[in-house]
């Protein structure tokens, strides 16, 4: 997520970068393309370009698969899934005014990590990551500062629908997280209830 979208990559420099010959690039090169993170442009590759209409493809998919995926994982969640969902949430609570929109989307791309490994499902986890690493692609290429209260209220509330097993709940706050994502990428930006703020007003957090 560090390459910005279009831009060329270079044989001879990934090769040095890496410290390799250029035939394993090539390889790697050609897996990416075939994932669709680069595209090929006669003898070189780009570093595939950001449309809305491939995140609206992609929300439309989320929404399905995602939802299914979220509502298994907290019927198979494990011990350990639920320790680390503590734990980010711990984190999430406390986090510096100031922290930075890659840090930001890392603790997101964490959280659902999280819950696509509980599904116990390596085909799902394959996709939907794969999914959610374009969406991150968009988050760091804005220019505007993410606001993590409202960009964390709906991971709150996914955790704790999990927590208390209520799967009314879990599909209504995971719907909502993909909507508000989209909408935030659209440039919609959802009004902020401070009900929903994981974090208080007036904290040093």
């Amino acid at each position: 997520l560090d390459l910005a979208p279009e831009k060329t990559l270079n044989h001879v420099e990934l090769a040095n970068d890496y410290g390799v010959s250029r035939n394993p690039i090539i390889i790697a090169l050609t897996r990416l393309d075939a994932e669709k993170w680069v595209v090929r442009h006669g003898s070189h590759y780009v570093v595939s370009p950001l449309t809305v209409e491939r995140m609206r493809e992609i929300t439309e998919i989320r929404s399905i698969i995602e939802v299914q995926a979220v509502i298994w994982s907290m019927n198979r969640m494990s011990r350990q899934g639920h320790q680390a969902l503590n734990t980010l949430k711990n984190e999430i609570e406390h986090l510096d005014k100031g922290v930075g929109n890659k840090q930001l989307v890392e603790f997101d791309l964490r959280f659902h990590q999280v819950l696509y490994q509980e599904t116990h499902n390596s085909q799902l986890v394959e996709l939907l990551e794969n999914m959610l690493c374009h969406y991150m692609r968009f988050w760091l290429a804005g220019p505007t500062k993410i606001d993590r209260r409202p960009f964390f209220a709906q991971t709150m509330e996914i955790i704790r629908a999990i927590e208390e097993k209520d799967e009314v709940r879990l599909r209504s706050a995971c719907m909502e997280h993909i909507k508000v994502s989209m909408d935030e990428i659209m440039g919609i930006p959802k009004p902020f209830n401070p009900k929903s703020n994981p974090v208080e007003e007036g904290s040093d957090c």
